[in-house]
C-alpha cells in the first residue's frame, strides 16, 4: 500500500513564505518522478513543478524565481519532495496537491498516486 501525505499548508500574508512538503511511503521500488500541482478556487489544475529521480526539475514558467522544488532521498529512493513558495500573492491561494510516479515493485508498472492535497491560502 502507497501513501502521498501533503503538510505545511497553512494561512500566510502576501509577500510571505511557505515550505510545503510530501512524503510517499510504503511498498515503494522506485519513484521516477513527484510533481506539485494547485487548483484554486474555480480554477483548473495546473501543473507548479516536478522534480524527477535524477534530480532535473522543471517549473511552469509563471511560478519561475518564486517557487523551488528540491527532494530527499531515504534508502536509495527519492521519497520526500519539498516545495518552497516565496513573494506569495493571493493568487497563489489553492490546494497544493503532490503527485508521485512510482512503481511497487520488479515487473509492476509506474502508476501515479495523489496526496489529498494541503490547502494555501493568501491573504491579509
Amino acid at each position: 500500500q502507497v501513501q502521498v501525505v501533503e503538510s505545511g499548508g497553512g494561512l500566510v500574508q502576501p509577500g510571505g513564505s511557505l515550505r510545503l512538503s510530501c512524503v510517499a511511503s510504503g511498498t515503494i521500488l522506485n519513484i521516477a518522478r513527484m510533481r506539485w500541482y494547485r487548483q484554486g478556487p474555480g480554477m483548473e489544475r495546473e501543473l507548479v513543478a516536478l522534480i524527477t529521480s535524477g534530480g532535473y526539475t522543471e517549473y511552469t514558467d509563471s511560478l519561475k524565481g518564486r517557487f523551488t522544488i528540491s527532494a530527499i532521498s531515504r534508502d536509495n529512493v527519492m521519497n520526500t519532495v519539498f516545495l518552497q513558495m516565496s513573494s506569495l500573492t493571493p493568487e497563489d491561494t489553492a490546494v497544493y496537491l503532490c503527485n508521485a510516479r512510482l512503481r511497487i515493485g520488479i515487473g509492476s508498472s509506474y502508476e501515479d498516486y495523489w496526496g489529498q492535497g494541503t490547502q494555501v491560502t493568501v491573504s491579509s
